[in-house]
């Protein structure tokens, strides 16, 4: 059965006063057409989005972006995923730009340094965990995850552990878009475009409860089965072949998916046993998300390595690192040369933004607010709103992170046998109620700036409700 979307025609409202202040140097029409005749989009069916036309975003404040027609849209995914300390933060914007007449660039190879870079990996040092006091950088969550595989092969190769060669992911997970993170993700849309993929990367089946468990199995029953999935892999391609497992520890662009209490602590248990690293991509959920400073933090499991990004820097300039617990980082810097590098590693305009940013996060408290405020208001106010909703079937998340799932019978997980349709015709009625809120298939995902307030957050669960019920309507579901 398919599913027809219908047009929702937007809704023109009366230009508000700070909109007025921005100067544009076109028309929507002609943004558009520009846009058609030499823009290619990520993840997107250029064809349909030409037709169509792009929206065209030109000013952001808060938790707020406009559009060139005046419309003030509620951003319920802070961009993507990273605008922690909200638009329009001026102390970001002064850092850059001091930094940008001081010194605009200058590497980090040839012994040389500069101090943004060191302020940052200090602070960094200080908020992270413990063991975490080393700090190698790039320019983006997808970067991080190759260096991820460097690392993880250097480290084993330096100890004469050369066949350790194997790295374990997950179906359905998501670690970027450059070839080696395409292929540790586990979405076969996309392994499906590329000419080729990186060897001995191998993948298990995802901890997702309401879609994948079968029978009368328990959210905990589930949960160690599926991690025990990591302990038969490894058995099976033997232990002294693999070198590390990596996950998100929740999964972010594959649905928000949180694994049962149980998931984690079997996926240790199982590394340490094996001698194996445990990798967390924390891209998404670091610096904050779930009310913690990095994700892993939530879920009680020490890793190895840790990929970061997006809230590193609020998504103001690009910035990835990857952190190394101490028993990595020693044997990575007393084995010789580590042949890895990017030309804007440690970037100096980045790293003094992300000091910036990091230092709102902590002196701002911003991070204990989710955690003891707005976080638990957040996931109380969308599960009551949704509470036997008729196309509800779960909702996941912490914090200010949420995964909403669509299904056709939610008492007994019955999904949709179309279900990415019905996510598109969800999206579809949120982006025209002025809210921005990401369909992934059947589950609709909501990451808001960490700053937002009580009021926005009601803002967002009437707006987002509104959108449900409607595509409740349009299938016919009461």
């Amino acid at each position: 059965m398919s599913y027809r979307t219908e047009e929702v025609a937007y809704v023109q409202p009366a230009q508000p006063a700070a909109f007025a202040q921005v100067s544009q140097q076109r028309s929507t029409a002609e943004y558009r057409a520009l846009d058609a005749a030499h823009h290619i989009h990520p993840f997107s069916d250029m064809g349909s989005l030409n037709k169509a036309g792009s929206r065209v975003i030109v000013k952001a404040k808060g938790v707020y972006v406009w559009d060139s027609e005046g419309n003030q849209i509620i951003d319920g995914m802070a961009g993507l995923w990273c605008v922690n300390v909200g638009y329009g933060r001026k102390e970001l914007a002064d850092a850059a730009y001091r930094q940008m007449l001081e010194l605009p660039y200058y590497n980090t190879f040839f012994k040389t340094t500069h101090p943004p870079v060191i302020e940052l990996s200090a602070l960094l040092a200080e908020l992270a965990p413990a063991p975490f006091n080393h700090f190698f950088y790039c320019n983006s969550g997808s970067e991080g995850n190759d260096t991820v595989l460097r690392i993880v092969h250097q480290f084993w190769a330096t100890q004469g552990k050369h066949a350790k060669r194997y790295v374990i992911s997950r179906k359905n997970g998501y670690h970027g878009s450059t070839i080696a993170g395409g292929t540790l993700g586990g979405m076969g849309y996309m392994h499906e475009q590329m000419p080729s993929k990186v060897e001995n990367i191998v993948h298990i089946d995802q901890p997702y409860y309401f879609g994948e468990a079968e029978g009368n199995l328990t959210p905990e029953e589930f949960g160690l089965a599926r991690a025990q999935q990591l302990e038969a892999r490894i058995l099976e391609i033997g232990a002294e072949n693999v070198a590390a497992f990596i996950g998100e520890p929740f999964q972010g662009a594959g649905g928000v998916i949180f694994p049962p209490s149980t998931y984690w602590p079997e996926i240790q248990r199982i590394c340490r046993k094996y001698d194996i690293l445990l990798v967390a991509d924390e891209v998404i959920g670091g610096f904050g998300r779930t009310g913690e400073w990095f994700a892993h933090q939530h879920f009680e499991f020490e890793p190895d390595l840790i990929t970061l990004a997006k809230g590193l820097t609020s998504g103001y300039v690009p910035m990835g690192a990857v952190g190394l617990h101490d028993r990595v980082a020693k044997v990575i810097v007393e084995n010789g040369d580590f042949n890895h590098g990017l030309t804007y590693s440690g970037h100096p305009v980045a790293a003094a933004v992300a000091v910036a940013n990091l230092k709102l996060l902590r002196d701002e408290k911003i991070i204990e607010r989710v955690k003891t405020d707005t976080g638990p208001y957040f996931q109380k106010q969308l599960r009551e709103a949704f509470a036997n909703h008729p196309i509800v079937g779960d909702i996941s998340g912490a914090g200010l992170v949420a995964g909403l799932q669509l299904a056709q019978e939610p008492k007994t997980r019955k999904r949709f046998a179309n279900g990415g349709e019905v996510g598109t015709i969800c999206r579809d009625f949120c982006f025209n109620g002025n809210l921005i809120m990401r369909a992934s298939g059947d589950r609709m995902l909501l990451s808001p700036p960490l700053v937002i307030t009580r009021q926005e957050i009601d803002e967002i669960v009437s707006k987002a409700k509104k959108a449900i019920d409607a595509t409740a309507q349009q299938l016919g579901i009461s």
